[in-house]
């Protein structure tokens, strides 16, 4: 037979062997999947033997934020007071949890980090395991927040499958130390999250063990720098008994001769009398009233549920204890829609107005930001945003769109705006909302549209920026018109010995072009000072009807941007072919010598063009789906490092072979060497 009616043969043959490996879910068999196990399953743990491992590391640490007095925008909401946890189910089940996103465009993608002290990644369920670690791009995305992430550690109701062993098993002892707790300090400190929510609702315990178990949390407390939360269930004599408050039967699971838990989250049944009582406790144990949390259930009703507000938050008096929410994900559950989804998130954090600072109406619900005064951690240098929400139907890369096609990863979030949404009007005020329909960097940009008619200031970003000589401000906007008054200017407040200083503006100008522009700005002129506000104002002589504009960018970093060093070492580390036209890849890479805010994956097409497979500021990255062009005998893999300041270095590049093409003719010659066919 000759080489070439061999190669075809051996081909059709191979081709139609080809299975598409498809796994639960509908995600790819190779798709690396965040960690859960039940107790004895953790004991035989080891990260260096878990080939998922790589892939569930968060990479950004935990930032620093604040809160600047003279930027509170309520004057209800009270600083220094009340804290807000957020237990949210971020995906459907406790298994199929895609470690860094995945090709669909949505998922609980949360975004209203400034409103949340802690973020408890919710999950666990008898019949898959009850101890789930987060996944990376939530750590990541709370992180860049300065928002500590917890995993949970679930122990169900027996009517719901629970059993008592499995609490026993994570109590068990090996002398003087615990093993399952030495372990779950291991899994935190590998995967870079903050601590453990722990839910124990099993029946059946009794004195000995409650003690056990508070004994195993003073061990982690010892052990390890990890919060610990615990939910008001189990009571001190071991059975389960809610007690909706703080008080002498549960409290030494929180406090006893010392620290055990960091914090508590109170049961749902709270009134006006159990909350007043709790903050006693609180502070007759020597703890402050703010770590101790009243439940609020909303998975079923959302913004609909019925709260009794005044006897947590009474006005005119300090807050009674802190705020707990279980399941506030259901604005994105209930939602049809994405756009649905921020509008339900939008009213359940802000107000139904759009606009924390207007919660005044008689509604039961006036949003978090009418309690709560927002966070930012914007308090140096670099500070970039391209209003990426971490979810898309495109990537793009500087203006370019690389790829087309949905994809969600919530590591890639950018810090989004302060207030959602602030804008000062004469008159009718413009409508600011998040788009997807185009982007600078990411999925996402700032869309600012209506009849421009008046003065619109909108105010998006508290900062503590110490601008020096070098200090620079970048924009990149887009009306869709070249050679047309954008009618944008930026606005700049400085602090001053009064607070707030006068604005500052600097004038946008005229577009050059129908896509993308981007402008700088010489910031020299206020060195020195320190910038506490950024927002944009857009004013017209005229009424501008229909005016719209996309902003894509808005950047300060000092002088021209830096450009890092590229990672090295790029491995394929596995590959997948579904079929003939279709892989899927698990990359490593060593980390760039510089700070980055993050990595690009990309293919090398034939025509020499870069194609977007994906991001992650952790070194290791799973391609879902990397699409063969045409009969590629060959196809590169390239990954660059973008620099905290957006410069971006050159590539680290693999290759690999398809293997539908790697065959060899009994003449010689390779399948991939058409210079013989």
């Amino acid at each position: 037979m000759r080489g070439f009616e061999k190669c075809v043969l051996i081909l059709v043959v191979l081709l139609l062997g080809q299975v598409a490996a498809v796994g639960a879910g509908g995600f790819p068999t190779d798709q690396p999947f965040a960690s859960f196990w039940f107790p004895n399953e953790l004991l035989s743990w080891n990260p260096d033997l878990d080939p998922d491992a790589p892939f569930n590391r968060s990479a950004i640490p935990l930032q620093g934020r604040f809160r600047n007095p003279a930027l509170q925008v309520n004057p209800h909401a009270r600083p220094n007071a009340a804290q807000v946890v957020a237990l949210s189910i971020m995906n459907p089940s406790t298994s199929n949890n895609p470690s860094q996103g995945s090709l669909r465009f949505d998922a609980f993608t949360f975004n209203y980090w400034q409103y949340t002290d802690l973020l408890v990644f919710w999950g666990g369920s008898a019949g898959e395991g009850i101890i789930l670690a987060p996944n990376p791009g939530v750590i990541d995305a709370g992180h860049r927040n300065g928002v500590p992430v917890l995993g949970t550690i679930f122990f169900p109701p027996i009517a719901f499958g629970g059993q008592l062993n499995w609490l026993q098993d994570l109590v068990q002892r090996s002398g003087a130390t615990f093993p399952v707790a030495d372990k779950l300090i291991e899994v935190a400190e590998t995967y870079g999250f903050d601590g453990w929510f722990i839910n124990q609702e099993t029946n059946g315990g009794d004195a000995a063990l409650a003690t056990d178990v508070r004994d195993f949390i003073r061990y982690v407390q010892a052990n390890s720098s990890l919060h610990i939360q615990w939910y008001d269930s189990m009571i001190e004599s071991g059975p389960i008994s809610w007690q909706n408050e703080l008080n002498s039967l549960n409290d030494a699971f929180l406090e006893e001769s010392g620290r055990v838990s960091d914090t508590m989250f109170l049961n749902f049944f709270w009134n006006t009398t159990r909350l007043a009582n709790s903050r006693s406790h609180a502070m007759g144990l020597g703890r402050d009233p703010y770590e101790v949390f009243a439940g609020i259930d909303v998975q079923a009703n959302g913004f609909n549920t019925p709260v009794n507000w005044p006897a947590l938050f009474p006005d005119g008096s300090p807050h009674v204890v802190s705020l707990g929410f279980f399941a506030p994900n259901w604005t994105f559950s209930n939602a049809s829609s994405r756009e649905e989804f921020y509008q339900n998130a939008n009213r359940f954090w802000v107000s139904a107005n759009r606009d924390p600072a207007v919660t005044e109406p008689p509604v039961s619900w006036r949003g978090v930001a009418h309690y709560i005064p927002a966070y930012s951690p914007i308090d140096s240098i670099p500070f970039v945003t391209h209003f990426n929400t971490g979810q898309g139907n495109l990537y793009a890369i500087d203006g370019e769109v690389s790829r087309v096609g949905d994809w969600n990863n919530r590591a890639l979030q950018d810090v989004l705006p302060t207030w959602r949404w602030r804008i000062d009007s004469s008159s009718t005020p413009m409508f600011p909302e998040l788009v997807w329909s185009d982007a600078y960097n990411g999925g996402t940009s700032l869309r600012v549209s209506g009849d421009l008619g008046a003065t619109n200031q909108l105010n998006l970003f508290a900062t503590q920026l110490d601008i020096a000589g070098d200090s620079v401000l970048q924009i990149a906007y887009k009306t869709g018109s070249s050679g047309t008054d954008t009618h944008l200017e930026v606005g700049l407040n400085f602090e001053d010995g009064l607070g707030l200083g006068p604005l500052e503006l600097l004038d946008v100008g005229t577009t050059t072009t129908d896509g993308w522009n981007t402008k700088e700005f010489d910031l020299s002129a206020f060195s020195g000072q320190t910038l506490a506000r950024l927002s944009l104002r857009f004013d017209s002589a005229t009424t501008v009807n229909g005016y719209s504009i996309d902003i894509g960018k808005l950047a300060i970093i000092a002088g021209t941007a830096d450009l890092p060093q590229p990672p090295s070492n790029l491995v394929i580390v596995n590959k997948v072919e579904p079929d003939p036209q279709t892989a899927t890849l698990r990359l490593t890479w060593e980390h760039s010598a510089d700070d980055v805010i993050a990595y690009n994956v990309y293919r090398r097409n034939p025509d020499a063009s870069l194609t977007h497979l994906g991001g992650t500021p952790n070194n290791a990255y799973f391609v879902a789906e990397l699409n063969r062009v045409g009969v590629e005998v060959v196809t590169t893999v390239e990954v660059e490092a973008v620099g905290l300041e957006g410069g971006r270095s050159s590539t680290a590049t693999t290759s690999f072979l398809w293997a539908d093409m790697g065959l060899i003719f009994e003449d010689g010659f390779e399948s991939g060497d058409t210079s013989a066919w």
